[in-house]
């Protein structure tokens, strides 16, 4: 199966997501990593090296998996919100997308999960890893790191997200200013300001 269309994404939206409230919130903070990813991609003149149907698609479902962790009345389980990458990997697998869209929801959580990670900090995960490899992996999981689905969203600033995952330790810090090395940095006071949220 190729990539999925907008409107495909669209439907995958609202067939997984359990109310309105929650596909507004999800699918929103989506579009946002789409817009910062193309904001990064301008800035840095990578078009020629990067798949950018793959970029978008990724973009725009890699938190398809947070539907899976809520309820009914679109409560989400935040106890196992770490299991959302792996859970949008097997909705799209499920679904017949090609293993490259699948990849992105299990590896564009934090700045990587290791299995170092996963059996030092007892993760409910799988032990292996769930990294980055490719430069489209690496550009939807760098974008998504300037936006937050928190209440109320915000945008986060490059330094705000790096103490953030400086709690996790240096080397996560490390692997956030090589992807700000790699991609450079987005707008994101401009992006806040567009689309009417808090800057961190």
């Amino acid at each position: 199966m190729s990539l999925p269309s907008v409107e495909e994404i669209r439907a995958l939206h609202e067939k997984y997501a359990p109310t309105g409230e929650v596909l507004d919130l999800v699918r929103t903070h989506c579009e946002i990593v789409w817009s910062v990813a193309e904001h990064l991609v301008e800035r840095a003149s990578l078009q020629a090296h990067l798949d950018l149907e793959l970029v978008r698609a990724g973009c725009l479902l890699h938190d398809i998996g947070v539907y899976a962790l809520c309820t009914a009345d679109g409560h989400v389980d935040l106890e196992n919100y770490i299991r959302h990458g792996v859970l949008g990997y097997e909705i799209l697998s499920n679904e017949g997308y090609p293993e490259r869209l699948c990849r992105i929801c299990s590896c564009h959580t934090g700045v990587g999960i290791t299995k170092h990670d996963v059996l030092a900090q007892r993760l409910p995960l799988p032990p292996c890893d769930f990294v980055a490899e490719t430069a489209e992996e690496r550009l939807v999981m760098y974008a998504d790191k300037f936006h937050s689905k928190t209440s109320p969203p915000k945008f986060l600033s490059a330094p705000a997200y790096a103490r953030y995952i400086g709690r996790f330790g240096d080397e996560k810090v490390d692997a956030f200013n090589a992807l700000r090395e790699e991609f450079g940095e987005p707008d994101v006071a401009a992006l806040a300001t567009h689309y009417g949220h808090a800057l961190e």
